[in-house]
């Protein structure tokens, strides 16, 4: 943890609406909130890898099927956001 501070690289800790170990001075600052929304990205697209993708209950056994399995779900996934940045950029 030493190394990081000297580093100047905060972890982040979700906050708890009562009793958290995340105070203030850390929540108010820009890395934090920047934090939370890599964090959201980061959650949808294993939420739809999950529940699109069909890796909530593989269909596989084995880690080399598996690995198939996971590697077509998440370009699936790829392309799909693909697709939507490229409509925003259009518009």
């Amino acid at each position: 943890m030493a190394a990081l501070e000297r580093r100047g690289i905060r972890a982040h800790v979700a906050r708890k609406v009562s009793g958290s170990a995340v105070d203030g001075r850390t929540a108010r600052g820009k890395g934090y909130a920047m934090s939370l929304r890599r964090r959201k990205m980061i959650e949808e697209a294993f939420g739809w890898i999950k529940t699109v993708g069909g890796l909530r209950k593989t269909r596989h056994k084995g880690l080399e099927r598996l690995s198939g399995q996971a590697l077509f779900a998440f370009a699936a996934y790829n392309l799909t956001r693909m697709l939507s940045l490229m409509r925003t950029a259009a518009a």
